[in-house]
């Protein structure tokens, strides 16, 4: 292996020799606030890596692997997310620090796998970066095992994901029974011919089927909910985050070029029935964890409109979009879920709405911060949420999709509604409550998130740079 290789696969080394590095520490002596600390230094070392994978990319390591500086950009934000769920980590579990080391391994092992799925030149990388991100997942989400709700939520996900993983390795079998290769760019290079490849084109379809439930589209989104409600609060946050943000920049890797008109009306109507459906069902929620999965239901669909919209016009277009509304979405997320997580523990989860009655006279500063973070999720001007939903918008309107941008108007009209019950439960007056004491991590992640939110909604043309050179990931597999 050239210098080049081993300089490109330097995050990828890092990252692993973190996990290696913790799991030895923790034989060798359990003490939480060590394994947490040689988290934090990996998950850094893996960042100050990037910069010279940066300065030998583009390059096909293997026929597997491709770094570039498409994925390289999401590495950053992958990274970065999962700093924040570690600090998150810290003050959720701080009742029991000396039985949850393990929670470190597995956020490493599973970000590890996030970023070997956002760089998958190949079919094979794409399988194994997933199961790397989801076999790490399960025990994360059934993390807090002396409580019912985390094993169920555990359970629930295992069975539907290993059903998602079944049509995925069958739709990958068709397509290589089918053409006889496994690599994008040899899949794409079969476009024209796929219309005439029924097997091939079914394989697709079961891909794009394994790709929805991951996303938790309509109507691949039913153990969103439970699981959402069932996982520890933080791994809740690196799920709708990390996990999702990661299966969406596959998406994009894999299915780029031109497309059919048949395949985008499948991508079209997917997000019309998921934005519709993930608002409607919010509008029931009294739990706030179950509230928000129904909204990031609605989030992918309008991910998957400006993947549509854009992708009719221009494909550096459809990449700008995209990065920017997951950065803006991961951070968003990442804040809602971290004020939650602020105010919840492994032996009480303040879940319901009725919890957050009065939470401005009790702490005013965390109620502010989820306050924010709910308003970039609504989409309101001077949050960088409000530019994400503009982009798609934009990107809609210019391609002319009218159906597209009449969901997303009437969508982002209900989210209102239902993220602004929130904020009036908030204001409620207070009665008798407990003051929030908020733990030191959990306020130093929540207080740099909110601080981006602000400053990329007042002062968005940095965040738009940085989306606008994020370079279209090299045509590889076209779609049917």
């Amino acid at each position: 292996m050239t210098t080049d290789a081993l300089t490109a696969l330097l995050p990828f080394i890092v990252l692993s020799a973190a996990a290696v590095a913790v799991m030895l520490a923790i034989a060798i002596r359990r003490s939480f606030r060590l394994v947490f600390w040689l988290t934090i230094g990996g998950l850094l070392a893996g960042l100050s890596t990037l910069p010279h994978a940066s300065s030998v990319a583009p390059l096909q390591v293997t026929d597997l692997l491709r770094v570039d500086a498409y994925g390289l950009f999401f590495h950053a934000l992958f990274l970065l997310a999962a700093l924040v769920v570690a600090l998150l980590c810290l003050a959720y579990f701080r009742r029991r620090e000396n039985e949850n080391e393990e929670i470190f391994v597995l956020l490493l092992t599973s970000t590890l796998g996030a970023l070997l799925l956002v760089s998958s030149a190949h079919l094979a990388m794409f399988f194994l970066g997933l199961e790397v991100l989801t076999i790490s997942l399960f025990p994360m989400i059934a993390y807090s095992v002396r409580a019912s709700r985390p094993l169920e939520a555990g359970i629930k996900y295992l069975m539907l994901s290993g059903l998602a993983s079944s049509f995925l390795m069958f739709g990958m079998a068709l397509v290589y029974g089918d053409l006889g290769v496994l690599s994008f760019e040899q899949i794409g290079a079969h476009g024209a011919e796929l219309e005439q490849k029924p097997l091939a084109l079914a394989g697709l379809f079961l891909i794009l089927a394994a790709i929805g439930f991951k996303l938790s589209l309509v109507p691949f989104h039913l153990w969103t909910p439970d699981v959402y409600q069932g996982a520890p609060t933080p791994v809740t946050a690196f799920l709708a985050t990390v996990s999702k943000a990661s299966v969406f920049a596959l998406l994009l890797r894999f299915f780029t070029a031109e497309r059919s008109e048949t395949f985008l009306c499948v991508l079209g109507l997917l997000a019309v029935v998921s934005i519709l459906a993930g608002n409607l069902l919010a509008l029931l929620q009294v739990s706030l964890k179950r509230l928000l999965a129904y909204s990031s239901i609605a989030h992918m669909g309008y991910l998957l409109t400006g993947f549509v919209a854009a992708g009719l016009l221009r494909r550096d277009l459809q990449t700008e979009t995209i990065a920017f509304y997951l950065a803006a979405y991961t951070v968003t997320s990442l804040t809602a879920f971290g004020a939650i997580s602020a105010l919840s523990d492994d032996d009480r989860e303040s879940d319901r709405l009725s919890d957050y009655a009065g939470l401005f006279w009790r702490s005013p500063w965390l109620a502010a911060v989820l306050t924010l973070s709910l308003l970039s999720l609504a989409g309101i001007p001077l949050t960088v949420g409000f530019v994400g939903k503009f982009y798609v918008f934009a990107v809609g309107v210019q391609a002319e999709t009218w159906p597209l941008v009449a969901t997303v108007v009437i969508g982002s009209g209900i989210g209102i509604y239902y993220y602004l019950r929130v904020v009036l439960t908030m204001i409620q007056p207070a009665g008798v409550g407990q003051r929030v004491t908020l733990h030191p991590a959990a306020g130093a992640a929540l207080a740099a998130a909110a601080l981006v939110i602000l400053a990329a909604g007042l002062f968005p043309q940095p965040l738009i740079d940085a989306a606008a050179n994020v370079p279209q990931p090299p045509p590889t597999a076209d779609s049917p």
